[in-house]
């Protein structure tokens, strides 16, 4: 069954975006309207809005109460064992929650959308799974060329609510150009995490070059997670440039994304450079005594962020 599709518009430019609220509430279309053209943004399974495709292969995926894997399929918090469900193929949980759920509309105009999920309100099996209840507002919003997300998670319940929050953007390569080997991508990350089995080990390896210097595409092959990133007044800028058409994605976040993690697509026609609030497993690290940026909610507080995405 088709899923059912909101497109937002920015009527001065022309830029649109396409939303998925059944699915993950995932943006899997955004074209930036430049010069009187369109540039294909992201890159999503041609049979995505058919409702078959991977929830995590396409568009923007929400990834939460954790991004990434936790080894094995069993979460370990304040003395109790909660069993969440295998992802990976690899006996692994992975992604959270909330990325093939269904989510509900709360606004929508011409040019914004909100949805939202809630644990207790939507699918109260997740209450066995994870330590408490969480209510997570998306909202996308489109002007000019830029597609801003902006994102808040809430703790309703009594008691603490431990939590990773990132997006898995696939932006499409090349931009414009005829080739994505030539792109340069920009991602201004210190040191890497070591990965053992798609998990960080606690390991960190400082970065041998400036931040900023540029990676090509063709030499790139990804999937693994980095850390101490630079920001300027808060926020860090990553970017993937196409020389040949002169295109730039360009993708800025504050600096509570404590993470990114980096990811080639097999069919190569894409790039993830995806923010998180954590490392992959941050809940082992911290059992094991390292800082992987694990977040801890207090009852009643709230987290909020946003992410810009734009095409210049």
């Amino acid at each position: 069954m088709a899923l059912e599709v909101i497109e937002i518009r920015d009527e001065e430019s022309g830029s649109s975006a396409k939303i998925a609220p059944t699915f993950g509430f995932n943006c899997f279309e955004f074209l930036a309207k430049i010069e009187d053209q369109a540039i294909d943004v992201l890159w999503s399974a041609p049979d995505f809005a058919d409702g078959t495709a991977r929830p995590s292969s396409s568009g923007i995926p929400l990834l939460f109460p954790f991004p990434g894997r936790i080894k094995g399929t069993r979460l370990s918090w304040e003395d109790r064992q909660f069993e969440i469900p295998e992802g990976d193929g690899r006996g692994n949980a992975i992604h959270g929650f909330v990325m093939n759920r269904a989510w509900r509309v709360t606004e929508q105009t011409e040019s914004k959308v909100t949805a939202e999920f809630q644990a207790a309100q939507d699918d109260a099996t997740l209450l066995e799974q994870w330590p408490t209840d969480f209510k997570v507002t998306a909202t996308y919003e489109i002007s000019n060329a830029t597609l801003t997300g902006s994102y808040c998670i809430e703790n309703p319940s009594a008691k603490p609510l431990p939590f990773g929050f990132g997006t898995h953007p696939y932006f499409r390569v090349p931009i414009g150009g005829a080739s994505a080997d030539a792109c340069e991508i920009v991602v201004p990350y210190t040191f890497e995490w070591e990965f053992k089995d798609q998990l960080a080990s606690g390991n960190q390896f400082n970065r041998d070059t400036d931040p900023f210097q540029p990676m090509l595409f063709k030499e790139t092959q990804f999937d693994n997670g980095f850390g101490g990133l630079e920001c300027e007044d808060g926020l860090c800028t990553t970017s993937i440039h196409d020389p040949a058409s002169g295109r730039t994605i360009e993708q800025q976040f504050d600096d509570q994304f404590d993470s990114v993690v980096l990811y080639n697509p097999g069919h190569r026609e894409a790039f993830c450079i995806e923010p998180y609030t954590c490392i992959p497993d941050a809940f082992q690290l911290r059992r094991q005594g390292y800082d992987g940026g694990l977040r801890v909610l207090a009852s009643g507080d709230t987290f909020e962020t946003s992410i810009r995405i734009r095409v210049k």
